[in-house]
């Protein structure tokens, strides 16, 4: 069964990117490696600092607009509600990529 992903991004400075995706590492590592054109490669958003888990592309899409709907504040408590620290939960998963 396929999984998909409603994912938040962070650059150094704090700045919030918001995505849906099927392949959670392939699509982090294009962020790492600013092969992803636009909003977060301009503003060097590449740090995975939260995700959630979903078995229907219908309920993620969903709850992507939902999440880039919300004013920064809610984003950021949902952030710290799972990853107080904001620390890169892809860190480990891409052994001497230096982000």
């Amino acid at each position: 069964m396929r999984s998909y992903y409603v994912y938040i991004l962070a650059s150094p400075s704090g700045v919030l990117y918001t995505g849906v995706t099927n392949d959670i590492e392939a699509r982090t590592l294009q962020h790492k490696q600013k092969k992803v054109d636009g909003f977060s490669r301009r503003y060097n958003v590449t740090r995975l600092v939260y995700f959630e888990v979903f078995a229907d592309i219908r309920l993620a899409i969903s709850r992507e607009k939902q999440v880039k709907s919300w004013r920064r504040a809610k984003r950021v408590a949902l952030i710290e509600s799972r990853n107080r620290p904001w620390a890169d939960l892809a860190a480990d998963w891409f052994p001497g990529l230096n982000p």
